[in-house]
């Protein structure tokens, strides 16, 4: 389904403009796709999480798309536009982007190795990104792409709850996207920023019924601490999968 927040139709004329799919930020980071701007911080379209897998059981949440994810949307919603109707074509341009490149494969060896394929009954977590994407709902607690000096934002310069931008988008957007996740859901925050926010929600009655992998290691292969802190936490990953399997299919 197509996120009630949407900003599809308003920017798709400038995204119908784009022919060039080598995009530089010049293209891309400009006005045309300019959502808002606080002080050093900027945020800016991209169509990949404007669709929303309500009837998935996993639901993966990063602190916001980076660049290399909105340029693979970008790419995708172009050569998609051609064949496929609108909510199809933000099908496919999420399946494409979510955590796209080595934070992708680095994220399934984690899921594999917290037995996330026996939770599911699948083969491995690879499959959440394939055939089985129907399982799978990616996002960010930031909705779109937010860049600080025009780097990307990593939840840290400045906190969240010191930009009204910010955090309208994590505690107004975030949370009306997770009330469409009919099932209770086992959800992944990638980071301490992201699970600030998710622990502040997770207490609200209306978040109770989700599973929460609190303590989730960001999976970016810039992350030095990355493979210490998911080895440290590990056991405990292993057991909150296990309960939440276990309360599935009872």
């Amino acid at each position: 389904m197509i996120s009630q927040h949407s900003y599809f139709q308003q920017y798709l004329p400038a995204i119908q403009q784009l022919h060039n799919i080598n995009f530089t930020k010049e293209q891309l980071l400009q006005k045309d796709f300019l959502i808002g701007q606080e002080h050093e911080l900027s945020m800016y379209y991209s169509p990949h999480n404007d669709y929303i897998n309500s009837g998935a059981h996993i639901v993966i949440a990063g602190i916001t798309p980076g660049w290399f994810q909105m340029k693979t949307a970008f790419q995708q919603c172009i050569s998609s536009l051609s064949h496929h109707p609108l909510e199809q074509v933000l099908h496919e341009t999420k399946k494409a982007a979510s955590f796209s490149g080595t934070m992708r494969v680095n994220l399934i060896e984690m899921l594999d190795r917290c037995g996330i394929p026996k939770a599911m009954d699948i083969n491995s977590a690879t499959e959440l990104f394939a055939s089985q994407r129907d399982l799978l709902h990616t996002t960010s607690v930031l909705k779109y792409p937010v860049f600080y000096k025009g780097k990307n934002y990593t939840g840290h310069q400045p906190p969240i709850e010191r930009s009204a931008l910010l955090s309208r988008y994590a505690f107004e957007v975030f949370p009306q996207e997770l009330n469409e996740i009919k099932n209770p859901g086992l959800i992944v925050p990638l980071g301490k920023a992201v699970e600030n926010v998710l622990r502040k929600l997770s207490s609200e009655s209306s978040f109770s019924q989700h599973t929460y992998l609190f303590g989730f290691p960001h999976p970016s292969g810039a992350n030095g601490h990355r493979k210490r802190i998911f080895e440290e936490h590990l056991g405990e990953f292993t057991e909150i999968v296990e309960d939440w399997a276990a309360k599935r299919k009872s």
